[in-house]
This record gives structure tokens, sequence and C-alpha cells, in this order.
């Protein structure tokens, strides 16, 4: 099993940013395709970037070129690191490990952090 705990969020005005961290504890860190993913108020829990244990990185398109992720194996830690935000980024964002699977689908992942708060004011 791998234990994940997110921090870095907060609140934020239009146009900053934030990064977001991952502390990963538990089994090999390296061995786990690593993924942020939302949840906004009243709608379901959305993919926004995932990156796999070799370093290979994916996002939705509302983020491209806005949101990076990246990852420290030797730290055992994942980041994400979210410029020009923009209101209808307000989600909490969690944490998510896996094994295997479809990098995208959110079924895939078997473990979870508790969550950020991230909230963009107008």
């Amino acid at each position: 099993q791998v234990q994940l705990v997110e921090s870095g969020g907060g609140l934020v005005q239009a146009g900053g940013s934030l990064r977001l961290s991952c502390a990963a504890s538990g089994r090999t860190f390296s061995d786990y395709n690593m993924a942020w993913i939302r949840q906004a108020p009243g709608k379901e829990r959305d993919y926004v970037a995932a990156i796999t244990w070799n370093g290979n990185t994916y996002y939705t398109d509302s983020v491209k070129g806005r949101f990076t992720i990246s990852r420290d194996n030797a730290k055992n830690a994942v980041y994400l690191q979210m410029n020009s935000l923009k209101p209808e980024d307000t989600a909490v964002y969690y944490c998510a490990a896996s094994t295997g699977g479809l990098i995208t689908r959110l079924r895939d992942y078997a473990y979870w952090g508790q969550g950020t708060q991230v909230t963009v004011s107008s």
C-alpha cells in the first residue's frame, strides 16, 4: 500500500499560481503512476493530470499550458504547478496512485489522499 498526503492548497486570485505537493509513503513510490484529480462543488471527480512511473505526462485539455505535473522519486513526491489560475479551477484536489490500467481512468487509481482545497477568486 501507499499513503498519500496533499498540501499547498489555498485561496488565490484569478491569474495567480499555486504549487500542490503530494508526499507518499509505503511501497516503492517509483512503481506507481500518479495523478492529480479534482472535484468541484456539486460535480463529479475529474482527472486533471497524470505522470507515469517513467515520467510521461498527460493533461486534461482545460489545463494544458497552465499546469505542470512532476515527480521526484528520491523524495517520494509528486507536484502540480498551477499557473494562470481561473475561478473554474476551484475544487478539492486529490493525489492518487495506480500500479497499472489506463492512466486517465479514475477507477484504476487504488490509493487516494484526503485532498487539498484550491479556491480561485475572480
